[in-house]
């Protein structure tokens, strides 16, 4: 036998694979990676659906926009419930957030009360402005400017908005409301065509902030009630059961749901419990479609980074669900998946929805 025919019989591998083998091989082989191309005409909706042909997070971005593809078309017309986390005020999203309102993208938008309160300070006229990570911190405390990681705002016009969070609960009568009848009143006292808030107000979209209090619109509400007991009457309490109650009545009263969640924490739990909870009106099921994006780790086990299969396992994402996830920082994802969305125009026939209240009892749902 020569060298040759000795490295013939190293690498050749026929007789080493069985028919079925090479069968399952072909199968599994079967799809090249796109290797995107770039063209000067490509908008952003072109190369999201280009992604989904590639690999790694690029391809976990293209399957999120295959979900909302799907999401958006969907003939029940599933209530979207949008849940926020994280720095997306400073990070530049404001305006996005507001396009996915007013475009009839989202439905009810459920968020930490820090991003609440960050639009109310624009609305009333204040601004994130540029900075850095590398600032020295001690001399920013003693300009009165806070740092949330590479931006700055002016913590003089914090401590006026925190107050200005406080008077407008010194106008509503006393007692106990949801924190989406609060920001709903909120709304009503701006007047920024810019804002999330107020766009929410106009366009009669739900807001609920689980954990209002942890935020300065909290700091506000505090000084509110410090002022009551001063003055010895009763003060406006932010009643969380109450939420529950309401969020609940959104879920069980619509005819499929969805969720977007971007980054993770309390929202994006409260999201999950107003599918859990709909066994109290004797229903039983879960999200029909989901996408979140986060950077998020999996191996703590923490919630803001478990997958939407493991929601699964609790009845929050049906077992029929469409969803993804892609591990992107979402100052880079949400923009490419609302583009992508406002690119191809998919919420065009989306009738908005309209939800009629008395009180905390949502007494219908219908379209506008």
């Amino acid at each position: 036998m020569t060298e040759k025919d000795g490295l013939k019989g190293v690498f050749d591998l026929d007789d080493q694979l069985t028919p079925e083998m090479r069968k399952q091989k072909g199968e599994i082989l079967h799809k090249p990676v796109n290797q995107v191309k770039l063209t000067a005409t490509m908008t952003v909706a072109d190369l999201v659906e280009q992604m989904s042909g590639m690999s790694i997070q690029a391809r976990n971005i293209g399957s999120c926009g295959e979900v909302l593809k799907k999401m958006m078309l969907d003939k029940r017309r599933p209530t979207v419930f949008l849940a926020l986390a994280g720095p997306l005020i400073a990070a530049g999203l404001r305006q996005v957030i507001v396009d996915l309102i007013v475009n009839r993208v989202v439905d009810v938008v459920v968020s930490t009360g820090a991003i609440l309160y960050q639009d109310i300070y624009q609305a009333r006229g204040s601004q994130h402005y540029v900075g850095t990570p590398n600032s020295d911190d001690v001399v920013l405390h003693d300009l009165r400017i806070d740092r949330i990681y590479d931006t700055y705002v002016d913590e003089e016009k914090f401590w006026e908005t925190d107050e200005w969070c406080g008077l407008i609960a010194d106008e509503i009568e006393p007692g106990n409301y949801s924190s989406r009848q609060y920001m709903d009143f909120v709304g009503s006292k701006l007047s920024d065509e810019n804002s999330i808030v107020y766009n929410c107000h106009k366009y009669g979209v739900p807001i609920f902030a689980p954990a209002l209090n942890d935020s300065s619109i909290g700091i506000g509400l505090t000084a509110h009630r410090i002022r009551a007991i001063q003055a010895g009457r009763k003060s406006v309490c932010i009643d969380a059961i109450q939420d529950n109650h309401e969020i609940l009545q959104l879920t069980v009263k619509s005819p499929a749901t969805s969720a977007i969640y971007v980054a993770g924490g309390v929202p994006k739990n409260y999201v999950n419990d107003s599918i859990v909870m709909a066994y109290l009106y004797g229903l039983e099921r879960g999200h029909d479609y989901a996408i979140q994006v986060t950077t998020a780790v999996t191996a703590d086990g923490g919630l803001s980074s478990s997958t939407l299969g493991e929601a699964q396992s609790w009845g929050k994402i049906d077992s029929d669900a469409h969803f993804a996830m892609a591990w992107v920082e979402p100052s880079v994802a949400v923009p490419l998946l609302a583009a992508y969305v406002f690119g191809r125009d998919l919420a065009k026939d989306r009738p908005r929805l309209k939800w009629t209240w008395d009180g905390e009892t949502l007494v219908s749902l219908g379209h506008q």
